[in-house]
């Protein structure tokens, strides 16, 4: 039986079928491993019943059903972001999966309750598996819903307190990042670090990975000053008063506030030269690729390729610009799309969805670990003249069992 196109058809579908066949060789290697240990199951469902009508919008016509549960209003009008992912999801079915699944749609207004009821519907109209929400409230009253109707659920919070058995995150959390640029700084020979984070809840995440990070590396961690955000310069002191003790300096804040970090710093005496400045993610924007502070800069982040080209097509199909975390739904319907066409009755068990191999997407490959979180293959990254470039490509493969 073939499960893809061939031909004219293959080239057309071409920006899907590489997830695809990811996941079919990710599952095969799954099945013909010897030495790999079943992994419990999720408890069997309770007895099925009839699915009522789909209410809503609908996308795809196939017969396995899939929830997308996004903030589509907020407030009095319609949210960007909700709107984003949706058409993240409708370019996934539209290029691969129209025959595959039906996504029922289904709008939480970015409030908790309405997450808890949009999962109550989803999970009345048959839905098999629920992508989505996106805020960390939202997603624990949908995986409450979702875990008592034993359906797993892919959702794209950074907070990684909502992850669970069955409640899987696909985001980008700060401690995938963490762990990438402490390791790669460490293998470069940076002995000693200091960090200089913001009083919130990112920046809360941030400090403590990055002290379990620098324990796991060998790597002293010399001073840990706080702030409170647009208020650095009493921090901004004591780091420089350290700033000969370290080679390292670990800067866990948003893009838009590192223009005004890096000029204190730099009149504080901070040499970036010097001192290896270390970022996450949020640096990937041209606010902070344009800061002189962060010239020659390292941070980690999925490679900027993969999204390029999702981005031209999401243009193409809704003229206009997908927001950063579109390819989260994307890869997210693509892998259901992938797993309900190739992974038979267990398409969704929390074996398949939590193979060791894992899955290749438009941000590069990850899987997700039973406790719910993930890790993603990321590259390291160096500012310079505005731009990026890759200095530690992304691995295309994951070797062992999970961390």
């Amino acid at each position: 039986m073939r499960l893809f196109p061939t031909g004219q058809a293959a080239a057309r579908f071409a920006p899907a079928l590489k997830f695809a066949a990811a996941c079919g060789l990710a599952l095969a290697l799954a099945g013909c491993n010897p030495t790999m240990q079943p992994r419990a199951e999720l408890p069997p469902p309770p007895a099925p019943t009839t699915p009522t009508a789909p209410t809503g919008e609908t996308i795809g016509t196939g017969p396995v059903r899939v929830a997308l549960i996004a903030p589509l209003t907020q407030g009095s009008g319609p949210s960007v972001v909700g709107s984003s992912l949706r058409n993240a999801v409708d370019l996934a079915v539209a290029e691969t999966g129209a025959a595959d699944i039906t996504v029922l749609v289904k709008d939480d207004r970015g409030s908790a309750d309405g997450a808890r009821a949009a999962a109550q519907a989803a999970v009345g109209e048959g839905a098999e598996l629920i992508l989505g929400p996106l805020f960390a409230g939202s997603v624990r009253e949908a995986g409450r819903v979702a875990r008592a109707a034993n359906r797993p659920l892919i959702a794209f919070s950074t907070d990684a307190s909502v992850a669970s058995r069955g409640v899987y995150l696909l985001s980008f959390l700060v401690e995938s990042y963490v762990d990438r640029i402490v390791d790669f700084a460490a293998q470069k020979g940076k002995k000693s670090i200091a960090v200089l984070a913001p009083e919130n809840d990112y920046g809360n995440v941030a400090t403590g990975a990055v002290q379990s990070a620098a324990a796991r590396v060998g790597m002293r961690v010399m001073a840990v000053e706080r702030y409170r955000p647009g208020a650095a310069g009493e921090a901004i002191k004591r780091v420089a008063q350290v700033a000969s003790q370290i080679d390292a300096l670990f800067i866990p804040d948003q893009a838009e506030a590192m223009g005004g970090i890096g000029r204190q710093l730099a009149a504080a005496g901070v040499d970036p030269k010097k001192v290896q400045v270390l970022g996450t993610g949020l640096w990937n924007d041209a606010r902070a690729l344009n800061v002189p502070f962060l010239q020659g800069a390292w941070f980690a982040a999925p490679e900027n390729a993969g999204f390029n080209a999702f981005a031209q097509r999401y243009r193409a199909k809704y003229n206009s610009d997908p927001t950063r975390i579109a390819t989260l739904a994307y890869d997210a319907t693509t892998l259901a799309i992938a797993l309900a066409r190739s992974a038979g009755p267990s398409k969704f068990s929390d074996s398949v969805l939590t193979n060791p191999s894992g899955f290749n997407g438009a941000d590069g490959v990850f899987r997700f670990k039973p406790d719910g979180l993930n890790e993603r293959g990321l590259s390291v990254l160096q500012i310079g003249s505005g731009t990026t470039t890759v200095i530690s490509p992304a691995p295309r493969s994951f070797a062992g069992a999970p961390t």
